[in-house]
């Protein structure tokens, strides 16, 4: 197939791009190689996949509608992976226009192009973080999202919303992945096994917020992979048994769908940090703080209903995935292991 992938010098855009040529796929990618976090590490994931012989990318943002449309009418792709956003939930706090123009205006071109392209399915990066104020775990595609407690998390459930509509105008088919904290080599620096790692390597003290007793449903890159692998492979369909008496918030009478893809296994902070000290065989001075505003104490997916569609269930276990992690960050930054 030929596969637009949206993001595609980010954390998750690249380990995919690289999986689906691997596979035999041809890749257009798209990347604005914003500054959000160094412009470096996304130019050396980049130079992973960029010279491949099915690999081609533009320095582009999903915000500019006519540089879209462009690349969407020159490649004609089949599906569309779009895992461009401005991520971040205390980000959002601080600068929400820029998720405005990413996650808003920027999804609605992405819809937009796939509605006038033929596009035979789009699926695209959601988050946990719509689950916001609910409290019922393990969290579930069929409970109410609708009490969001960052912007952030407001864009995901509107492109939530957005897509569905597309599907329901246009028949154009939707999935939604609402990925559950994605570890791993090549992650992100703003996240906390990233910050952590640097911090207790440097000897600097560690901010552990919720004073470590939040837990997280962490969840390794590969299965990420995986997962949006096995749903880009099965475009949405409409549930026929969907009532407008009694709805079902996870499905739609339209060709729309979301699934949770996560570990399925809360790992408690504190016991996350005392993995990665183990691993990088040096304490941590920890400095104990509480929840910051618009996080959530816990998150724990519910992953039945992506068994019971792709056969899939992500599985990578923490230790795994964190010595994974700081083997390629000692060799990447080139640290010693003394």
């Amino acid at each position: 197939m030929k596969i637009l992938v949206t993001g595609s010098a980010g954390f998750i855009g690249s380990a995919l791009s690289i999986r689906l040529l691997d596979r035999g796929d041809e890749v257009i990618g798209i990347d604005n190689h914003n500054d959000y976090y160094d412009p470096n590490l996304k130019e050396a994931r980049l130079a992973r996949h960029i010279n491949h012989h099915n690999y081609t990318h533009y320095k582009a943002n999903i915000a500019d509608k006519n540089s879209l449309n462009d690349i969407f009418v020159k490649h004609k792709p089949d599906r569309v992976a779009n895992l461009a956003a401005q991520a971040g939930v205390r980000y959002s706090i601080e600068n929400p226009s820029t998720y405005i123009d990413s996650n808003i205006v920027g999804f609605g071109n992405i819809l937009e192009c796939c509605r006038h392209n033929n596009i035979e399915h789009l699926v695209y990066a959601s988050s946990s973080s719509v689950y916001g104020a609910n409290t019922t775990m393990p969290f579930s595609i069929h409970n109410n999202v609708d009490h969001p407690l960052s912007l952030y998390a407001a864009s995901k459930k509107a492109n939530e919303l957005m897509a569905h509509t597309y599907s329901q105008l246009f028949n154009l088919s939707t999935t939604g992945l609402r990925f559950f904290t994605v570890y791993g080599p090549w992650g992100r620096p703003d996240m906390a096994l990233f910050l952590f790692t640097r911090k207790i390597l440097a000897g600097e003290p560690i901010d552990v917020f919720n004073f470590g007793k939040h837990r997280r449903d962490f969840t390794y890159i590969d299965d990420i992979v995986e997962g949006v692998i096995r749903t880009l492979d099965r475009p949405a369909k409409s549930n026929k048994e969907w009532s407008g008496e009694n709805p079902d918030p996870g499905t739609s009478l339209a060709p729309w769908r979301v699934y949770n893809i996560g570990n399925n296994n809360p790992v408690e902070l504190i016991d996350y940090i005392e993995l990665i000290e183990k691993y990088l065989g040096k304490k941590a001075e920890k400095i104990l703080l509480p929840l910051q505003p618009g996080d959530v104490p816990d998150t724990f997916a519910d992953v039945e209903d992506l068994i019971r569609d792709t056969g899939y269930k992500p599985s990578t276990n923490i230790e795994d995935g964190i010595r994974n992690f700081v083997e390629w960050y000692r060799v990447y930054h080139d640290v010693d292991q003394n």
